[in-house]
């Protein structure tokens, strides 16, 4: 039997897709081997796109001065980030304050609650919670929480170290777009890169604001209607992980219904708790997030887990939130080029990285309205 001829490339196919993939291993590399580095600076970087969208918006939406948009967008954006470091630390005070009315009936609960779990599945002997206990390094995972929490502080002064330095050099943007691209097509195309990396990231941080807050806002009155202890707790909880994808809807779906095992003596609340928050997930996740997803977010589910377990892995729990909108901005980014529009081809949804104004898919060599720089 004759065998096929292989399928024939061009050389330099080959080569520039082996040069990509050397060149993706390298920068995963430095990312990994830079972490300590980086971390902070994306998180300032993420802060500062934040801050350029609430100072459009005042400037759009309320009658502060423009001149003054930038300092208010700057104060609210800070405070806000302040205000969630001090919800964090007084309820999780508030939490372990509370916690300790049921500290003495913990164990017994656990113990029953193993009890109730063994007969269901048909086992005599279960070990008690003392048991387990003596099996688990209490010192080490204490250790190690505590690390976490100063690496958590020390992060977040130098994002703030970051942050304050990015503004200051942010008035010479422009000035460095113009001297990098003096013909003004190549300028009002890479300020067109600009703008859909800008809007993909905000649009992103926007459909999980709004949907977050749908979701603690109905979560929260679920709570209270069981009387869940520290319910506010637990809707800042919720909304904080609903920024990570995958695992931020396990962690909020499950970790109320866990304590309220403990906290109530009997199964029914916890039930109440597993259904009713699953349900708000699942219609938020399935009906409400799609209908406010654009196009600039057209993202594979599996290019989403690929991103969580990648930069979770590179960046620990801060690659984590940040999964999402590097894969939006890498879409987007390898959308504008030729030879590189078949990756954001493979990272999107539906094969169409982006769609013009009439829904059709965009390539790179044809723009639609392109923004025209003012300056020359």
């Amino acid at each position: 039997m004759a065998m096929k001829a292989p399928i024939s490339l061009p050389t330099s196919s080959v080569a520039r897709n082996a040069l990509v993939a050397i060149a993706v291993v390298a920068m995963g590399a430095a990312v990994y081997w830079l972490r300590d580095i980086l971390t902070p600076l994306a998180m300032a970087i993420f802060l500062l796109i934040m801050i350029d969208g609430v100072k459009r918006f005042i400037e759009e939406r309320t009658p502060v001065p423009s001149h003054l948009a930038g300092a208010t967008a700057l104060i609210v954006v800070t405070l806000g980030f302040f205000a969630s470091i001090g919800i964090i630390v007084n309820g999780a005070a508030g939490f372990f304050d509370e916690a300790t009315g049921v500290t003495s009936r913990i164990g017994p609960r656990i113990d029953q609650i193993l009890i109730d779990g063994g007969r269901l599945l048909g086992v005599d002997t279960v070990p008690t919670a003392a048991e387990l206990m003596t099996q688990l390094d209490v010192r080490r995972y204490l250790t190690d929480a505590a690390m976490q929490a100063q690496g958590v502080l020390t992060g977040a002064f130098f994002v703030m170290v970051y942050l304050t330095f990015l503004l200051a050099s942010q008035s010479g943007f422009r000035r460095k777009i113009v001297g990098m691209f003096p013909d003004r097509t190549a300028r009002g195309e890479a300020l067109e890169v600009f703008q859909r990396v800008r809007g993909g990231v905000e649009g992103y941080l926007w459909v999980q604001t709004v949907t977050g807050a749908m979701i603690c806002a109905a979560a929260w009155l679920l709570m209270r209607a069981v009387g869940l202890q520290n319910a506010e707790f637990w809707t800042f909880v919720i909304f904080v992980v609903g920024f990570i994808p995958v695992l931020g809807g396990a962690v909020a779906g499950l970790a109320p219904p866990l304590f309220a095992l403990v906290q109530f003596e009997s199964y029914w609340p916890a039930a109440i708790l597993l259904i009713g928050l699953q349900s708000i997930l699942f219609i938020s996740g399935n009906i409400i997030q799609p209908r406010m997803q654009g196009d600039n977010q057209n993202i594979d589910p599996v290019v989403v887990l690929l991103a969580l377990a990648f930069w979770g892995k590179v960046w620990g729990v801060v690659g984590m939130f940040l999964s999402t909108p590097l894969a939006v901005m890498a879409m987007a980014i390898l959308a504008e080029f030729q030879g590189s529009r078949w990756m954001a081809i493979l990272l999107s949804g539906d094969g169409e990285p982006y769609a013009d104004a009439d829904g059709e898919p965009a390539s790179p060599r044809r723009r639609v309205n392109p923004p025209q720089p003012k300056a020359d």
